[in-house]
């Protein structure tokens, strides 16, 4: 049995992947959403990048999880990238759901030129948190009611998790991996996904869908991560 250990992006909790969790269950799979320090109930808890790869290693570990398929979207690609390295044998495969790609030392804000000002200004006016952004959520795939469900489940994403940069105890074109591109989000690949994949133990999936394929396509994203990690349903 495949155990998938799921990590939503940036303001969100383990309740984005509600819809994505009984299909995974259905065929015949643990799935194991996880919040991360700082997030939705873990708010009040402090967190920076080592404590969000210590919070998915140590759930791992915590549930004596073999065979593990460690699931990272938009942000926390970046956390779970540094975690797959840590977790040694128990790992079977790494997603990328449309996500940062850790790099070794660089930060969530490095990877992001064009936006670190904005985040930094948001960061700095909100006590060290970057509030939900509605307007990331327009053209997505994603009507108006959805929209609003999802920022009233967001809370205010730990600062410190995006400007500290990541450290990598083992290079990712080592480990088996899949990247979900979702193409309204941008059509181009990342440099740092290109790279990955020349690497040649990475492949690309690409999803006709937005940059939340959990709320916008949760049945086939759900196939889409038994596929990668080579699975079927019973």
């Amino acid at each position: 049995m495949t155990e998938f250990v799921l990590v939503a992006g940036a303001w969100l909790g383990s309740s984005a992947w509600d819809e994505v969790v009984p299909e995974l269950r259905a065929a015949g799979h643990g799935a194991h959403p996880l919040t991360l320090s700082g997030l939705a109930e873990r708010q009040a808890e402090p967190a920076g990048q080592r404590t969000h790869v210590r919070d998915i290693v140590a759930e791992v570990e915590r549930l004596d999880l073999r065979e593990v398929v460690l699931v990272g979207h938009s942000y926390s690609g970046i956390p779970v990238g540094q975690a797959a390295g840590l977790i040694g044998e128990r790992l079977r495969h790494l997603v990328f759901v449309d996500s940062n790609i850790p790099v070794d030392g660089e930060s969530f804000v490095a990877q992001w030129p064009e936006g670190r000002p904005m985040v930094e200004a948001a960061l700095a006016a909100n006590d060290g948190g970057w509030p939900p952004v509605a307007e990331a959520y327009a053209g997505q795939e994603l009507d108006e009611a959805r929209v609003a469900r999802i920022l009233a489940d967001s809370t205010p994403h730990p600062g410190r998790t995006l400007t500290e940069p990541a450290e990598l105890a083992r290079p990712l074109g080592e480990l088996p991996a899949t990247y979900v591109k979702c193409l309204l989000a941008g059509e181009e690949l990342d440099s740092r996904v290109t790279k990955l994949v020349a690497d040649g133990r990475c492949r690309v999936v690409r999803m006709d869908t937005g940059h939340w394929p959990m709320f916008s396509r949760p049945r086939e994203l759900a196939r889409v991560l038994l596929e990668a990690a080579g699975t079927t349903h019973r």
